[in-house]
């Protein structure tokens, strides 16, 4: 697919963010491997697939972002497309066909939204009736931008209503609401701001950290958390136990047997360990986080599948009462527009349950402007079809947030993780951080098929994976991205 670039690209950075570009396609609209290519006014797009599909581009929407923006569904031609009329034709689409579906679900447009879709089909109009006008992209963006605002809009009038009817049924959800605890539990001083915000805690219980050298094992920090945490009577999810792209894992683990096999009884070994001693305290546990991802401990996704259902086994044999959490990373499927995988994070999923596991809930990762293990930042209309899309494998979502705060590198950070991959408004700022948070935590909550909602850490002063997401900073002060989520959990929980 080959498409023409607008007068504004000439910028390398912008061309450079372009090489990012993909055909996404199939039910789940999911990426194909990609090789995208930026020279002089064009962009090209090949993949070994020779079918339609849907362009997914990095766009900068004044106002909005710098997002994930998608065209309509094209066929493979010689003759260039125009990008920007494209991906303005893709998104007027979304927001229509959204509108038009929760219409028919109850939901009144109000006529200032109307007008919006309205005045975004019509710049659309006018872009292609000044073709092949170069100024016929001015419009375009134009369009781009009027739709991802209207398609905004209509995401926030959608869950106020959402909110409404769940409320006439049920004055508080039982929806938890809550946040990770790595080494240490709020200071006395925040202790108090947690519990305005959260009535659940997340507990990881690093491997690392608990038996350091084989055989022998710390469980003060674990214990201290766990004990804090039922001491304010809150809801405990433990874990993630295993992250699959290799964090908190000892180091000691590669001396020993690393096939397949060994790994797995390692892994499974470690599991159970924490299982039987907090069993009687903790009844929910996220066994994995990125399931999906084909890093440090396996590379096909038919043995992540298998370590997967080792580690889960593992908690059965403890006690088959337990709920088990298995968690995705990615579920936009980033990773495939460079990786070689016979499955979608989606077909994972459904592939697991087929399995016959009995899950209480599939975690995914919506973690935002973070490099390589986020997803490139999307709006809310499409975090809601994304959403949509895994309610229909039949068991509840918990959904991990997290944005950034700021650029700059984080000492007590994952060292291979930075921030930068697309951007929410104006980019990585306290400010904008709570933006971001009371929107999708928001989105994420009214949702009934989500039953559990958490903020990926914290504190950016303790040991973390995504640099600056945490809700307290490096100084200890409390960020704003805290008052949002303190507002959602009185309003809305329980």
């Amino acid at each position: 697919m080959i498409f023409k670039l607008p007068p504004a690209f000439a910028d390398e950075a912008i061309r450079h963010e372009l090489e990012r570009a993909c055909v996404a396609g199939g039910q789940d609209r999911m990426p194909y491997p990609t090789e995208a290519v930026v020279e002089a006014e064009r962009l090209i797009l090949s993949r070994n697939v020779q079918e339609s599909g849907s362009a997914q581009v990095p766009w900068a929407i004044p106002g909005i972002g710098q997002l994930m923006a998608s065209s309509a569904t094209l066929m493979e031609r010689s003759a260039p497309y125009q990008l920007a009329i494209e991906l303005a034709r893709g998104k007027i689409n979304q927001v229509r066909n959204h509108a038009a579906e929760w219409t028919q679900g109850g939901l009144v447009i109000p006529e200032a939204l109307s007008r919006q879709i309205h005045d975004a089909t019509g710049c659309l109009a006018q872009a292609l009736m000044a073709l092949p006008d170069p100024g016929a992209a001015v419009h375009a963006e134009k369009s781009l931008r009027l739709a991802f605002q209207a398609g905004h809009d209509l995401a926030l009038t959608y869950i106020d209503r959402v909110f409404e009817l769940r409320h006439e049924r049920q004055p508080k959800l039982d929806t938890w609401l809550g946040c990770r605890l790595e080494t240490e539990e709020p200071a006395p001083a925040s202790a108090v701001e947690y519990m305005r915000a959260f009535n659940a805690v997340a507990l990881p219980f690093s491997w690392k950290r608990i038996e350091a050298t084989p055989g022998r094992f710390n469980w003060e920090t674990a214990d201290r958390l766990t004990n804090w945490s039922a001491s304010h009577g809150l809801k405990v999810v433990g874990g993630p136990l295993i992250d699959f792209a290799g964090r908190s894992l000892p180091d000691w683990l590669w001396e020993g047997a690393t096939d397949l096999t060994g790994l797995g009884n390692q892994l499974a070994g470690f599991v159970e360990n924490v299982v039987r001693r907090y069993q009687s305290r903790i009844r929910t546990w996220q066994i994995t986080a990125g399931s999906n991802c084909a890093g440090t401990l396996a590379c096909r996704d038919e043995e992540l599948i298998w370590l997967t259902l080792r580690i889960a086994d593992a908690v059965r044999r403890v006690n088959p009462q337990l709920e088990i959490i298995v968690g995705l990373a990615q579920p936009w499927g980033d990773y495939l527009a460079e990786q070689e995988r016979s499955k979608t994070p989606f077909i994972f999923a459904d592939d697991l349950l087929r399995t016959g596991i009995k899950l209480a809930a599939l975690d995914l990762e919506f973690i935002m402007g973070v490099s390589p293990r986020g997803s490139y930042c999307r709006d809310l209309i499409e975090t809601s079809r994304l959403l949509d899309l895994y309610a229909l494998l039949g068991v509840p979502i918990q959904a991990t947030l997290g944005y950034p705060s700021a650029t700059p590198s984080n000492e007590m950070a994952c060292p291979d993780q930075r921030v930068g991959l697309g951007h929410w408004r104006g980019g990585f700022f306290e400010e904008t951080q709570a933006d971001w948070a009371s929107a999708f935590a928001a989105m994420a909550l009214c949702k009934g098929c989500v039953r559990s909602v958490q903020w990926c850490h914290w504190s950016d002063a303790d040991v973390h994976a995504f640099p600056n997401c945490g809700l307290v900073d490096g100084e200890g002060r409390v960020k704003s991205a805290l008052k949002p989520l303190q507002k959602l959990k009185a309003v809305h929980l329980k």
